[in-house]
């Protein structure tokens, strides 16, 4: 392709620009949704620390899902909050 002549009619019209030599691209905000940021981890992480939570029962670990599902929209989603937090009552019985 012949560059541009800068005269406005014939094969090679048109504007003569110049480009940058390098385009930097800004990311999306779309392309961090989801990710978890270093401020809302922190206090969640300082609002478990602080409310705790109550010792697993079996009887009450059904109640529990059905709970978490109906506050978090899933079985599946429901199921890994209840792994969660008997990881981090084990967790607490260690100590």
């Amino acid at each position: 392709m012949e560059s541009k002549s800068g005269i406005f009619v014939g094969l090679n019209s048109g504007f003569i620009v110049t480009k940058p030599k390098v385009a930097s691209k800004k990311s999306k905000a779309v392309n961090r949704k989801g990710r978890l940021g270093k401020r809302v981890e922190l206090v969640r992480e300082i609002i478990r620390e602080v409310a705790g939570l109550a010792p697993g029962v079996a009887s009450k670990e059904k109640k529990a899902v059905k709970v978490a599902r109906s506050r978090l929209g899933t079985h599946h989603r429901a199921q890994v909050k209840r792994d969660e937090i008997n990881e981090l009552i084990r967790a607490q019985k260690k100590k």
